[in-house]
């Protein structure tokens, strides 16, 4: 990636620049009340229910945060860096033989579109929930289910390993923070479990090259994420940017040490009929340092039907969007990510006519 293939060069308005560095940044929240205790109680005591507040009140404001003292082990935190860096060290000849395909999205690909523009990155997906269960393709007519499976390499022997538990850590976490978002929606902290009992999460490893004209491109374009919601672990790299709500400008993402970041998902953003927003974020690359980042998308299973919760609908407060089986919708916007459609997709064009 040492030359700027012309299909990564952005359109001046798509371009980075203006980005805030300074002052206020997303807002940072200590789990320790539930972490040392190993998640929450059926009955939340005072420090939960804060807890539970400041995340709402982070969702509502800027749709991300930083948690730390989150109960991942930074033993299996450090080990995923490590085993991808090792991964894209490889020759390409050899990442490709774990490639994705156009029925199977997991596996290793560097031809992401984000706003028709090539992404200026490698990435190598994998499954959460390996052999989950999903549409056939995003077609609403088209009945067929399918198992998707993860393609592992062969020759790091400590690779799918360490991937399967870095997935279980990251999961513990990602049901803490349910319950809280539960709570702070005023419902009870389980009310959302069940929609992930066969959930089609997948986690994603970034590798950011080095560009020799970093101005003229973005390693992920700005986009929503299709989950309900994104766990992000980075190193001290910066380069993650988010679009603040308040006045639409981007800020820089400080990376805190054996931090997580968590972004609120297109699926969140219509369960709770928008009190809760999908915010468009993107990432940097630099000129002469390589970045590393890895997502975790938890989503939903296929056959959950995505439609405002009952519970926060009424007649001042009516649905704000029609259902929509949670698996064809991550289907679509993978078919959307991985070709030149002249369109982005986005939760917001299917919303009911006010």
């Amino acid at each position: 990636m040492g030359e700027v293939n012309p299909s990564c060069i952005l359109s001046e308005e798509h371009r980075p620049k203006h980005v805030i560095t300074e002052g206020e940044g997303i807002p940072l929240i200590d789990l320790s009340p539930i972490t040392n205790r190993e998640g929450l109680s059926s009955d939340p005591n005072k420090a939960v229910e804060d807890l539970a507040a400041k995340i709402g009140e982070a969702c509502r404001t800027w749709g991300f945060f930083t948690v730390i003292n989150h109960g991942v082990p930074l033993g299996i935190r450090r080990r995923i860096m490590e085993v991808a860096r090792e991964f894209f060290a490889l020759p390409v000849e050899e990442k490709k033989k774990v490639s994705r395909a156009d029925h199977n999205t997991a596996g290793f690909h560097n031809d992401e579109h984000s706003k028709d523009f090539k992404d200026w990155k490698e990435v190598y997906d994998f499954y959460v929930n390996d052999g989950m269960l999903m549409p056939a393709s995003h077609e609403l007519d088209d009945p067929e289910i399918v198992p998707w499976f993860t393609p592992w390499p062969e020759n790091l022997p400590e690779f799918r390993e360490t991937c399967e538990e870095y997935g279980r850590a990251c999961e513990k976490l990602f049901f803490n923070l349910l319950e809280l978002v539960s709570l702070s929606l005023g419902l009870p902290q389980k009310r959302l479990h069940g929609y992930f009992e066969n959930q089609a999460s997948f986690a994603r490893l970034n590798y950011y090259p080095p560009c020799p004209k970093p101005e003229l491109v973005l390693g992920t374009g700005g986009h929503k994420d299709p989950s309900a919601l994104t766990v992000l672990a980075q190193e001290d790299v910066e380069g993650l940017d988010v679009l603040r709500k308040s006045d639409g400008a981007w800020v820089r993402v400080k990376p805190v040490p054996d931090s997580f970041v968590i972004n609120v998902g297109d699926v969140l953003q219509v369960w709770s009929n928008d009190l809760y927003e999908s915010v468009e974020h993107r990432a940097e690359v630099k000129a002469e340092t390589e970045r590393y980042s890895i997502p975790i998308f938890f989503h939903p299973s296929h056959d959950v039907t995505m439609k405002p919760l009952d519970e926060l609908v009424d007649e001042q407060s009516p649905a704000k969007y029609p259902e929509y089986k949670a698996g064809k919708w991550l289907n679509l916007r993978m078919y959307n990510n991985y070709k030149k459609h002249g369109f982005y997709m986005r939760m917001t064009d299917y919303k009911v006519a006010a």
